[in-house]
């Protein structure tokens, strides 16, 4: 098994990157009222889910990378009620909308296995 030496290499962080791809892309067509409001919320807590990925990559120890990979995971469901909101006010379709909740559940998946993965380390 090869030992991961950088954050990029990590399937989870490269489908978390994604979402905040498309997040960036479904939100460029928002209302210009919410720029400061709901654009802004739902871009933070997409760039969360990644960033706090990558900084749990870089932590000295196993619980506190775990805490970031948590703190991942709870803005993860941020992103889902967001974007929940966004098309119970009709800012996206319904497709544009299933394709970012595929997207949330998929990173949810291998964030979930990741960190499993992490946690048997703390027991050994």
């Amino acid at each position: 098994m090869t030992q991961i030496k950088t954050f990029k290499e990590l399937l989870v962080w490269q489908k978390a990157h994604m979402l905040v791809l498309f997040t960036y892309k479904l939100t460029d067509k928002f209302p210009k009222n919410e720029l400061f409001a709901l654009v802004s919320q739902i871009r933070r807590a997409a760039v969360s889910v990644a960033a706090n990925i990558v900084e749990g990559f870089r932590r000295k120890t196993l619980k506190d990378s775990l805490n970031f990979y948590h703190t991942a995971d709870a803005s993860l469901e941020e992103v889902k009620y967001h974007l929940l909101l966004s098309k119970d006010l009709n800012y996206i379709d319904a497709q544009s909308y299933q394709n970012a909740v595929s997207l949330c559940e998929e990173v949810g998946k291998l964030l979930t296995r990741w960190i499993q993965s992490q946690t048997k380390y703390l027991v050994a």
